[in-house]
């Protein structure tokens, strides 16, 4: 007799003697497990801002921390600042300018919100009306007494003030001194480690919401206050969904009141099993995690239905309670393991990540993959024995205890078709799905990637469905995304557009800043210019500042500016010294290393400009220094995890497909001394992620920071279909029956069981459309999409893969085989033809 391989059915007797024996001390077990791991509830902290976790151990991160620290003081009170956004038929008129400065005057009297200074157009016009106004009570005085003339005056001197043109809308209109929007910066001083931020802001905006006016408030504290409040809004409304979505379709899979309670508790356990050991492990909840009980409620939601309908399948044959689950168990066990292991392999590939958000997913999906198989391999068929042992003893009547798909049942004749198909031209379909599945692969090569701090916002205008929900539900008020957007549509440069250019020198030497100078003449297309010239801040920009306030250091400047233009050529050290010993010393340190050796010099770039083709322009651009230059920042920092995500997202695929195909070589080889089956096993899955891929660039959406995770996932998700056909068509198979026969039972008894998982986890999953974060929305519908691809590919693309294997398992020529399929139409029927 041929060797099969391993046998488990030792082990398995032995597992099912555990499970099936003693059903109530394993359910109890269970129960004081969930009790234990409910502890951990209580301890899940969430994110702020988990866009800074994505930029950890970047190198342009690091750089732009260097730069960071080598500028300013290291010690001491560290800088913090809020905008105050104003929008208004004309933001420079005296009523907008009076508004402006009475927020900031309230803000001022504020002793916690911690005002140190506050530059915006209405300080700028105040102080060109009255040069002594240094205080706000006096610049709003200078203001109020100012006829319409002498403000129209003030306006248009203002606008050759550096930096005035940035504060107002590109619609500033010099003549007739008005512009539709305004930025106000309030800067905050924090002592070390005392940075209270949010709640500043937060108290800025308490301000303006009790002001008559037009005014809103942007910055950092409130984009961290929203992004942890968009994790519980976004769970408050997709699990109430998926949940009720899930109730809905295990009703019509189990069909029966009794099992459906006993499959949600078994999904009950798994979430706080999971979500226990989540607190106890100190893995931070953020938007990446959102994703993680709905794939464990999509995973577990096949175990439950798979275990219900081949338990079904038994008892129609006559078999008792104890009789059906032992077969059953037998028989799903292995199937379950495979599926475990491919599933971990596929979520535990996402470890590789550069990005440690992604590799606390993959921790915590792994480990609830786990738990998923111990509950539904040990918890359930305990409670289901028990359950069905409790109603044959009172009587209780079953419902609805037909497997999913029968020979009679309508799903029962429809999936059988595609082995129909399959047995005619086996090799012709195979060829057909490569070439689909290259083709795709080859075109979703160009899927677009992104990854902004907007990705993890709502959009500006929340759904009508969601804005009108009720209380608990009702989501909270987010108005980041909407200020973004607004400055990206009235100012030339938005929020954070601007890079930063560390250049090192020395800068003592007589023509170092001259030369930094010439070369901010014609800077790439996508920097912002005034005259031909780029528009900057650095130590140039400090310097003329100061001199157009103090006679005396702009004679100092003159004497030593040969060629006129505002930038010393000479004496540097002595113009440095005069710096740092003025008021002017502190912004000289923010552009200006202590030893003189190294300058910051920030370029303002277009708003609408794509980070990819400004981080290029940047290290093109960088050349051009005679000195050393390294372009950094914000837009920098966020190209460079763009380029890591769509790394990472293709480097985890390939580490899932590997071991994920390894693996199920060598344990149908262990199990059946049939490794090739491995390979049958991973086809379809590989047509799926290659579709799926197609389909990202269709709909158009980009792999960020957390759709990067979705083709791994796949792997993950997707080859337990695939799975499940193959052990339930080689049990068949090796039993005896004919390949024909055996992909039939396959397809009606499995395939009904993966119609109703795919359905169920399909919908569920999608329901994260639902989350008000667009970035959750976007998973979900490719979650939803991969499940519905992998149910399709494992249905349609495995018979063909089957009836190959199998005319190769039998020792035949494929060729003679060939011949024969195009010249006869001989009975492909049993395995010893």
């Amino acid at each position: 007799m041929a060797d099969r391989g391993l046998d488990l059915e030792p082990s398995l007797n032995a597992l099912n003697s555990l499970i099936l024996g003693r059903p109530l001390a394993v359910v109890a077990a269970f129960l004081a497990v969930t009790v234990l791991l409910t502890g951990g509830l209580g301890m899940i902290e969430t994110v702020e801002d988990q866009s800074d976790a994505f930029s950890e151990d970047i190198d342009a991160q690091e750089a732009l921390d260097a730069v960071n620290e080598e500028f300013g003081a290291t010690f001491g009170d560290s800088e913090e600042s809020t905008q105050l956004l104003q929008e208004s038929q004309n933001a420079l008129s005296k009523p907008a300018l009076l508004r402006s400065l009475a927020i900031i005057e309230r803000t001022n009297e504020r002793a916690e919100l911690r005002l140190t200074d506050a530059t915006g157009p209405a300080t700028i016009i105040a102080q060109q009306l009255d040069p002594d106004a240094e205080g706000y009570a006096a610049q709003r005085r200078a203001i109020s007494r100012a006829s319409e003339t002498e403000l129209r005056t003030a306006v248009r001197q203002s606008a050759d003030r550096p930096g005035f043109q940035a504060l107002v809308s590109e619609d500033f209109n010099r003549q007739t001194a008005s512009a539709g929007a305004s930025i106000t910066v309030l800067t905050h001083s924090f002592p070390p480690q005392g940075d209270n931020l949010q709640e500043v802001q937060l108290g800025v905006k308490e301000i303006t919401e009790r002001s008559d006016g037009d005014i809103r408030v942007f910055g950092l504290g409130i984009t961290n206050s929203e992004t942890a409040n968009v994790i519980g809004d976004s769970l408050g409304i997709v699990m109430p969904a998926v949940l009720g979505l899930i109730l809905l379709f295990l009703i019509v899979a189990y069909r029966d009141p009794i099992d459906l309670v006993l499959g949600l508790v078994a999904l009950l356990l798994t979430l706080l099993w999971t979500f226990g050991f989540i607190g106890y492990a100190g893995i931070p909840f953020d938007q990446n995690m959102i994703s993680v009980p709905i794939l464990l409620l999509a995973v577990g939601i096949d175990f439950g239905i798979h275990i219900v309908n081949r338990y079904r399948e038994e008892k129609i044959h006559g078999f008792d309670v104890r009789e059906a689950m032992t077969i059953t168990n037998s028989q799903l066990a292995v199937a379950f393991a495979i599926v475990t292991v491919t599933t971990v392999f596929g979520f535990g590939a996402n470890l590789t990540s550069n990005f440690q958000p992604t590799r606390n997913f993959a921790i915590v999906a792994s480990v609830g993959i786990i738990f998923t198989f111990l509950i539904f391999s040990f918890f359930l068929p305990a409670a289901k024995i028990i359950a069905d042992r409790n109603r044959e003893r009172f009587n209780v009547p079953s419902f609805g205890s037909a497997p999913l798909a029968t020979e009679e049942s309508i799903l029962g004749r429809i999936l059988p078709a595609s082995a129909t198909i399959s047995k005619r031209a086996p090799i012709a379909l195979l060829l057909l799905f490569l070439v689909i599945s290259g083709g795709a692969a080859a075109y979703g090569q160009g899927v677009d990637r992104s990854f902004e701090q907007e990705d993890f916002l709502p959009p500006e205008d929340l759904p009508d469905y969601i804005e009108g929900l009720p209380e608990p539900f009702a989501p909270s008020e987010y108005t980041a995304a909407g200020s973004i957007n607004f400055i990206e549509d009235n100012f030339a440069a938005g929020n954070d557009d601007q890079i930063t250019m560390y250049i090192e020198g020395p800068f003592t030497r007589d023509a170092a800043l001259e030369s930094v100078y010439r070369t901010t003449r014609d800077p790439p297309d996508t920097y912002l210019t005034t005259d031909n010239r780029a528009e900057t801040t650095s130590i140039i920009t400090v310097i003329n500042d100061y001199a157009d306030r103090d006679p005396e250091f702009a004679a100092l400047v003159a004497r030593n500016d040969r060629d006129g233009n505002g930038v010393p050529d000479r004496n540097l050290e002595q113009i440095y010294d005069a710096l740092e010993s003025s008021p002017a010393a502190d912004r000289t340190d923010e552009y200006l290393t202590e030893d003189r050796r190294a300058i910051r010099v920030e370029f303002a770039v277009e708003s609408d400009a794509s980070q990819g083709e400004i981080t290029a322009d940047s290290r093109e651009y960088a050349e051009e220094f005679r000195a050393a230059a390294t372009p950094t920042g914000t837009i920098v920092v966020f190209q460079a995890v763009t380029d890591l995500i769509f790394q990472s997202a293709f480097q985890s695929l390939f580490v899932a497909i590997g071991l994920t195909g390894i693996f199920l070589v060598g344990v149908y080889w262990l199990l059946e001394r049939k490794p090739l089956l491995g390979v049958v096993n991973v086809f379809p899955i590989l047509v799926t992620v290659a579709v799926l891929l197609a389909t990202m660039r269709v709909l158009g959406l980009s792999l960020n920071a957390v759709t990067a995770t979705i083709l791994s996932i796949t792997v993950g998700v997707g080859v337990a279909y695939s799975v499940h056909m193959t052990h339930r068509f080689i049990d068949e198979y090796t039993a005896g029956k004919s390949t024909d026969e055996s992909l039939k039972i396959t397809l009606q008894g499995t395939g009904g069981a993966l119609t109703g998982s795919m359905l169920t986890t399909s919908i569920g999953t999608g329901a994260l459309v639902l989350a008000i974060s667009p970035i959750l929305g976007q998973f979900g519908l490719l979650m939803a999409v991969s499940v519905f691809y992998s149910f399709v590919a494992a249905i349609v693309v495995f018979p063909s893969t089957a009836y190959i294997w199998a005319r190769y398992d039998q020792g035949g020529s494929l060729r003679d085989w060939l011949w024969e399929r195009t010249n006869s139409t001989p009975q492909f029927a049993s395995q010893d033809e």
